[in-house]
């Protein structure tokens, strides 16, 4: 699968990168990449039948999340069948579940990965078609399904209720001007419907300012023309409502003289009423927030140019998803029309694909879980990938996405980035690639990399590339010998015992503890902290994911859990890794500190082997 190659030496003639601040760099130097996994070429040949749900894991291990016990349970009621957890799945046994040996579900609940069993595919998209078995995932999806159904209602509606408005004002209209005769009086009738037609305007320009923003809606001379038309029509009907109009006989006259106003105002309802189009782009802006759009020629997509030649995008979708994401069809239209035959498309999403045929082929897949981190051995074979391409011809380009276009899309362009050597530092790479992926004329909201998992995983990167010449480093194994968590009072209990802890590994648990099983807790109420004493936990190498979940009312964000964190054993020194709030994943969100304190952290101690 790409990403992994096979055993070979891959080595890049000098050449040179495109020009950045003046400056130009050389894209040199060879790598000796890992042999291919073979049972991810076999899920690769069955692509178009997994589709959304991309292979895990093929052996004969089945794997749950101890967090996430509803997505087997869902799993058992809709296939009418269960198996036993496997032995090795010490987290299964936690919650006395039985596992659905069913293939490809959603990044945190692989089970089974069985690419020959089509009848489970066709199971799983009927029973999940949008993105796969994570509860959370799925709740957020079926949201975006009500939201696009509420709009496609309201567009129906618009145009009903816009249609029914064209021909009562055109009839106002005409009687005002065939029928005026110089008297005062206006009937309440048609006085109330004025201002009701007046009142939907001002309420679809509302709408529209609200999404888009103040600054830029007004930036369109079209835009300011008709807020001004709408406001003072409403003006004027209001008058005419609640006015005595003995007092004074201007108000017939500015009636006629407004007969052309309320004519543009009709030929804008024409025009609301067949905008399906620019309904959806609205949709899509305010999905993406501020995130920086490309908005030239005929093109509106959640799209950036990172540099002249790498390009940041979110998920090109299809069917309801491109009502509020960037059409594939625009997506492949844009890059065949800017760079034909010129561009290669990498999808970093593990929990969703598409054809590779929309973009001739030209798909590398990545399996990365969304708000977690690639390999390194991932982010150093997507680097030397990526530079072969770039030297082959100086018009090459490359299109990055995840789901959103920000998080595991920027710790890869991040990567490569240093391993080009257009800087030097994670932190520029870091603070560059935010500064490009935001547009801050709509908000100053951060659109980069968000989570400190990803943050850390690129400082890794840079070491990799500084230190070790882009080789992976030296392999050392270590076991977790105790955890500290500071700051606890607040946090569940506050004394820890609510907490379980999970201990993730190349994609398998490989350690499950609770204050019951495999872990003694101990609460210091005077230092407010929380010692947990790890028992039997297992050799640990490369990356390990740690996280924690809590039996009490505790907030989860990403992951469905309280907070997690992910480190590479080769990177840790003195054997202990101390991790602030601003750190870990999900407390270092501003939401999340009314529960973690600003002292909130945890402390890591490890044994050598």
């Amino acid at each position: 699968m790409h990403g992994l190659g096979e055993d070979r030496r891959r080595s890049w003639t000098e050449s040179r990168g495109e020009p950045i601040a003046g400056k130009r760099f050389p894209i040199s130097g060879s790598l000796l990449i890992p042999g291919e996994n073979r049972i991810s070429i076999i899920c690769e040949n069955f692509i178009d039948f997994v589709y959304d749900f991309p292979c895990v894991s093929a052996g004969k291990e089945s794997i749950c999340n101890a967090g996430d016990p509803g997505s087997i349970s869902a799993l058992t009621e809709f296939a009418g069948k269960e198996s036993t957890c496997n032995a090795v799945d010490l987290a299964c046994f936690s919650f006395e579940v039985h596992l659905i040996k069913i293939p490809y579900p959603h990044s945190s609940c692989p089970i089974l990965c069985n690419p020959m069993d089509l009848s489970c595919h066709f199971l799983l998209q009927r029973i999940f078609p949008t993105q796969g078995l994570n509860p959370k995932s799925f709740i957020y999806f079926l949201k975006i399904e009500i939201m696009f159904l509420f709009f496609l209602t309201f567009y129906f509606v618009l145009e009903i209720f816009a249609i029914l408005l064209i021909c009562v004002d055109m009839a106002l209209i005409i009687k005002d001007i065939i029928f005026f005769s110089g008297t005062i009086y206006i009937s309440l009738e048609s006085r109330l419907i004025s201002l009701a037609i007046a009142l939907f305007f001002f309420m679809d320009i509302s709408l529209r300012v609200f999404i888009e923003g103040i600054q830029l809606y007004f930036s369109d001379i079209f835009n300011s023309l008709d807020a001004a038309i709408i406001i003072v029509t409403l003006l004027v009907d209001i008058t005419y409502l609640f006015y005595d109009f003995t007092l004074t006989k201007i108000f017939p006259r500015l009636r006629i003289i407004l007969q052309p106003v309320r004519l543009v105002i009709l030929i804008r309802v024409f025009h609301l009423a067949h905008q399906k189009r620019h309904l959806e782009m609205l949709t899509r802006r305010m999905v993406s927030g501020n995130k920086r759009r490309y908005k030239k020629d005929g093109f509106d997509l959640d799209l950036t140019y990172v540099t002249e030649r790498i390009i940041a995008m979110s998920f090109p979708s299809s069917g309801k998803q491109s009502f509020y994401r960037n059409p594939i069809k625009e997506v492949v239209r844009f890059l065949d029309t800017k760079h034909p035959n010129h561009y290669q498309v990498y999808n970093l999403c593990s929990e969703r694909a598409y054809d590779p045929k929309y973009f001739h082929h030209r798909v590398h897949r990545y399996l990365i879980d969304d708000h977690n981190v690639p390999s390194l051995s991932e982010m150093v074979a997507f680097s030397m990938e990526v530079k072969e391409w770039m030297a082959q011809d100086k018009d090459n380009v490359i299109v990055v996405h995840c789901k959103g276009g920000k998080g595991r899309t920027g710790t890869m362009v991040c990567a490569y980035l240093l391993a080009s050597e257009i800087f030097a530092t994670a932190e520029d790479s870091l603070y560059y690639f935010g500064e490009r992926r935001t547009d801050k004329s709509t908000s100053s909201k951060f659109q980069g990399i968000e989570t400190p998992s990803q943050n850390r995983f690129v400082e890794y990167f840079a070491m990799v590339k500084n230190i070790y010449n882009l080789t992976l480093p030296p392999i050392k194994k270590l076991t977790i010998k105790k955890i500290v968590i500071y700051s606890i009072h607040g946090v569940g209990k506050g004394n820890g015992h609510d907490l379980k802890l999970q201990i993730i590994m190349q994609r398998k648990t490989v350690f499950f503890c609770s204050a019951s099983k495999n872990c003694r807790i101990f609460h210091d109420a005077e230092t407010d902290r929380v010692i947990i004493l790890l028992s039997n936990c297992p050799p640990l190498y490369d990356e390990v994911k740690v996280k924690f979940f809590s039996s009490s009312a505790l907030p989860k964000y990403y992951d469905n859990c309280a907070f997690f964190f992910w480190l590479h054993v080769s990177f840790i020194q003195n054997n202990r890794l101390y991790l602030s709030r601003s750190e870990l994943d999900n407390p270092h969100k501003i939401k999340a500190w009314k529960t973690y304190s600003p002292e909130f952290a945890v402390e890591v101690y490890f044994d050598d082997i």
